[in-house]
């Protein structure tokens, strides 16, 4: 049961890139590439446990977990290089060996790159599960987290390899867009579990929603890329000062529509403590439906002012 829940999301979402790019590659080679993603993510969990027996034997590692700045070190220094390069390796090898005889395009790069995230995290979502470390509605939700954070460098291969750039080309990119990953990743696992902790440190959890919806559309602008379309544009001022209002509704709309999703994810976090004959109490269907307006009301104040940057830039 654990396997099947770990493993059909992040095949779903690879199925919906697949029919819905034009000119993916065939099914049987992005399934292929999800494998190895799932074989990185093995070898990516082997590598921590030896890198942390060695810290141990430097430092006290375990002790340095305990606080904040510990975790940042390890996110930044152990976790995001560790797994981002695994993952690196697992598109790079088979796509450079394979490009010769294939002459594989830009996109298909690029969603060799997402079906190995999903991979890595069909792998991850089957360690947490089976070690009952999360909740199956928490990992469904992080689906497409590992792809969102590999966009940078895989967007680098896909116009590297496709375009036969030499090797100059990739040093010059490559490790720029590795950096990113790895900060990025780094900062997601932060901010996740920045909610153990006491005031302020705490606050930062509400970062964490906007953040990732961020790069989720990073993620969509890129393939959007990719395909040799042009990208949405929502900054459009002439001016100085109007880019820089335009910047700040950006902000706005991240900051209110990633909390309107981080509040339902909590409302169902916390609903799901509950058994269903509590879920038709009278205080809780008022809780239920006061949450669900407020949220909403946000997201719907995001919507609008997305919409009037869309609108700015066409016209």
């Amino acid at each position: 049961m654990e396997l099947l829940c770990a493993v059909i999301p992040p095949l779903l979402l690879l199925l919906y890139y697949y029919y819905r790019i034009p000119s993916a590659p065939s099914l049987m080679r992005l399934l292929f590439f999800f494998v190895l993603g799932a074989i990185s993510g093995i070898l990516a969990l082997a590598l921590e446990g030896v890198f942390e027996t060695v810290a141990n034997n430097v430092v006290d590692w375990e002790r340095m977990q305990r606080v904040f700045p510990g975790v940042v070190v390890r996110q930044l220094i152990e976790v995001g290089p560790v797994e981002e390069t695994c993952k690196l390796v697992a598109v790079i090898v088979p796509t450079y060996l394979f490009q010769p005889r294939y002459r594989f395009r830009p996109t298909s790069v690029f969603l060799f790159t997402i079906a190995v995230a999903l991979g890595f995290t069909a792998q991850e979502n089957w360690i947490y599960l089976s070690h009952d470390t999360a909740p199956i509605f928490e990992r469904i939700i992080s689906t497409p987290i590992h792809a969102m954070f590999s966009a940078p460098w895989g967007y680098v291969l896909a116009i590297c390899i496709s375009e036969n750039i030499s090797l100059y080309g990739y040093r010059q990119f490559l490790p720029a867009a590795w950096l990113n990953a790895v900060i990025c990743h780094g900062l997601v696992n932060v901010l996740s579990m920045s909610d153990r902790y006491p005031i302020p440190l705490n606050l930062l959890n509400y970062g964490l929603f906007p953040f990732l919806l961020w790069m989720f559309w990073r993620l969509q602008q890129l393939l959007r890329r990719v395909q040799g379309e042009l990208p949405i544009m929502l900054i459009s001022g002439y001016t100085p000062k109007q880019r820089f209002q335009q910047r700040i509704k950006v902000l706005l709309a991240l900051l209110l529509a990633g909390n309107a999703l981080f509040g339902l994810f909590l409302l169902v976090k916390s609903l799901s403590l509950l058994n269903i004959s509590q879920l038709f109490d009278r205080d809780v269907v008022s809780f239920i439906l006061s949450r669900l307006l407020l949220n909403a009301g946000f997201g719907l104040v995001a919507w609008v002012i997305y919409t009037s940057l869309r609108r700015s830039a066409r016209e």
